[in-house]
């Protein structure tokens, strides 16, 4: 898909079944994965589980950045969005890959975003005029259609 950097008047639609499944797929994918790191190299904790303690730790944290941060400023899309045809630019409409900010700020308040199955996002996407979660407001994104994008171009 060609990048465009022309700005572009597009009408936001709430696709909440959409986002919703995204996000479904990109943190089971995330959880699976933390999962079973901690389980193949975790170390026995008092409670019964399983514990990643020192560098390893960090692993989870850093696919956590490579799936949704990473992803999306390097293909334009999280694995989720893409299987459901969406993708996140900025909120002046402009068609190009967000930066490391902008990706950063709308996935670090997916926790709140997603509380409750997710209705923290449904009420903030119902109720703002260009259909923003929590995390978008704060990155300055909006969600659409791919094929919204395509038409354009």
């Amino acid at each position: 898909m060609n990048e465009s950097r022309q700005t572009l008047q597009i009408k936001t639609e709430p696709n909440i079944g959409n986002r919703f499944v995204a996000g479904l797929v990109d943190y089971i994918i995330i959880y699976g994965v933390t999962f079973f790191l901690i389980f193949t190299f975790g170390e026995p904790n008092d409670e019964g589980g399983y514990s990643l303690n020192g560098l390893p730790g960090l692993i989870p944290i850093i696919f956590w950045l490579i799936m949704t941060v990473g992803l999306e400023i390097g293909f334009g899309a999280t694995i989720g969005n893409s299987l459901v045809g969406l993708k996140a630019i900025p909120k002046n409409g402009t068609n190009r890959k967000l930066t490391f900010g902008e990706s950063f700020k709308r996935h670090l308040l997916d926790p709140i975003d997603m509380f409750f199955f997710g209705l923290i996002g449904i009420i903030t996407i119902k109720n703002t005029d260009k259909n923003q979660r929590l995390g978008d407001i704060w990155g300055n994104t909006i969600v659409v259609k791919t094929s919204e994008l395509n038409k354009t171009e």
